[in-house]
């Protein structure tokens, strides 16, 4: 099986645009005709701009050809309503006004007492992609955890210096004194992706800057599953760097105090949105020997589907 070559910064996160500048064209090829006798179609959207070169997106579609000119109007037009935010905004609008109705009004006291202060059993740090909001997928109501969310879902090591991820978790351990630290990693993450296509030259790019926190994670998955192709590597290096991470969050003095003393637990977690399964494990602080290497031994892991 050929191993699919690593995909660069610009191609992974290089999603946004600047709509006054540029503009696209949308070329539609048909391929060979499937079983159902439709005819497979790709449609490549060329986008130009004036301040870079041309970018193409390319996305596969199974639509009779006649079908494709009806598509890309109704695309044209949604576009255009959207442009002017008034069809995005109205639907937020409802959706909060949905949740005054059914969750702010019908509990209105426990709302009241969050307005006094807020005492969260749990801290997350998740990524921040959008398909993995934790509090969507592990039902956490308002009150119940204090999150932070970012690329690939890393955790830098104390002595990295600030970071708005080591400033939320200063303020939950310390402050909240929150008793479980979930680390949530997931599939098909996009941060993994690009620190496994990460290649040595200096790269000052934003997500290269950040990624890097988890090299030894990319480390070990070079090492352990070097036989694998690229797309199982990420999967690896996905799981991998949250242990990696749960590390870190030990080079944190005030972190590593409580959790010595059983106050504070540390959890890894990983959830596959393709097939919607969900993996928890914690770390056995005790358990492990710190000395000989810095691997750690697990405990209450649990499978989730």
């Amino acid at each position: 099986m050929a191993t699919p070559s690593p995909t660069s910064f610009s191609q992974l996160f290089n999603s946004s645009f600047d709509a006054r500048r540029t503009s696209s064209k949308i070329l539609t090829m048909f391929g060979p005709k499937l079983k159902s006798g439709e005819t497979e179609q790709t449609h490549v959207r060329v986008f130009t701009s004036f301040k870079t070169s041309p970018r193409i997106e390319c996305k596969a579609s199974k639509v009779p050809p006649g079908s494709t000119l009806k598509l890309d109007n109704r695309r044209v037009e949604s576009l255009a309503e959207s442009e002017n935010g008034c069809d995005l905004f109205e639907d937020l609008k409802h959706r909060f006004l949905r949740f005054k109705r059914r969750k702010f009004e019908e509990n209105f006291e426990h709302f009241q007492n969050l307005a006094q202060g807020q005492a969260p059993k749990f801290m997350i740090i998740a990524c921040a992609d959008s398909r993995v909001c934790p509090s969507n997928i592990l039902g956490f109501q308002p009150g119940e955890a204090f999150m932070i969310r970012n690329v690939a879902n890393l955790v830098p090591p104390f002595e990295g210096g600030p970071s708005e991820t080591n400033a939320a978790l200063e303020f939950a351990v310390n402050s909240l004194q929150v008793e479980n630290i979930l680390v949530i990693g997931h599939s098909c993450c996009g941060g993994i992706r690009a620190l496994m296509s990460m290649e040595d030259e200096v790269d000052s790019s934003f997500i290269r800057s950040w990624v890097v926190v988890g090299k030894n994670a990319k480390l070990i998955t070079k090492s352990a599953a070097s036989n694998l192709g690229f797309d199982q590597q990420c999967r690896h290096c996905e799981k991998e760097s949250i242990n990696h991470s749960l590390i870190n969050l030990l080079t944190y003095p005030w972190i590593e105090e409580r959790v010595a003393k059983g106050e504070l637990l540390v959890h890894g977690g990983y959830y596959d949105f393709v097939d919607c399964t969900f993996e928890k494990w914690t770390m056995d602080y005790k358990g492990s020997n710190w000395e000989k290497n810095s691997r750690f031994a697990v405990k209450n892991q649990f499978y989730w589907c």
